[in-house]
């Protein structure tokens, strides 16, 4: 999921500067994404899915790297992890700083713009072998969280509809007796079957995948 946004008020895009300064308050990002309202959801209610903020750079030379995001609290400084090779990160919401003078400040050159949004996975279990209808019931229950963050704009949010299982090289995927093959980004999509999800078959990956990403298409 490369340009996942709930809704299109929630895309930032924001300035960022060649010396540290202010690039958003936090308490406004954290609610302008939702954030806070993911993570009021119940535990037992997002149990299949993993939501990371992504913060990606107009520039595509801009390394993940070199974007550095600090919260600035009073004379406290916290430097906010370093974002993963696809520009994500886990961003739970710390009470302490749902403040109105928590900034986060951006290394990024002045002039340059990043836009913010969001990339979701499901948690594989260890191994390359698994059930069928708790990976894949992972759609159901984004959509469910997503409606719940979008609130009353809940008809503007996106539907996610495809587990997407990447591999580092080709591979295959056996759910039941029926096999899928990589296509030619070593990815496999698959929809929820519903005869599926209640047989729950067992599916068997001919190597462990990077990650199960959930998309919309």
């Amino acid at each position: 999921m490369k340009k996942l946004a709930l809704l299109p008020l929630l895309l930032l895009s924001l300035a960022a500067h060649a010396e540290e300064r202010e690039w958003a308050p936090y308490k406004k990002l954290v609610e302008d994404m939702r954030l806070d309202k993911f993570y009021a959801i119940p535990a037992n209610e997002r149990d299949k899915i993993n939501l990371f903020l992504t913060i990606r750079p107009h520039n595509k030379a801009i390394k993940p790297e070199d974007l550095v995001l600090t919260v600035v609290q009073g004379g406290e400084r916290h430097p906010l992890p370093t974002l993963s090779p696809d520009y994500r990160l886990a961003l739970v919401p710390n009470p302490k700083w749902l403040t109105d003078d928590a900034k986060i400040y951006t290394s990024l050159p002045k002039g340059e713009k990043s836009a913010a949004g969001y990339d979701i996975t499901t948690p594989l279990p260890a191994g390359n072998q698994w059930n069928y209808t708790p990976i894949m019931s992972s759609v159901e229950q984004s959509n469910h969280a997503i409606k719940k963050m979008a609130g009353a704009l809940s008809l503007f949010a996106p539907t996610i509809k495809v587990v997407v299982f990447k591999f580092g090289k080709p591979a295959q995927l056996k759910v039941g007796s029926t096999v899928y093959n990589t296509d030619a980004k070593h990815q496999i999509r698959l929809k929820p079957e519903s005869a599926w999800l209640k047989e729950n078959p067992v599916m068997l990956a001919s190597e462990r995948p990077l990650e199960a990403e959930l998309d919309t298409e």
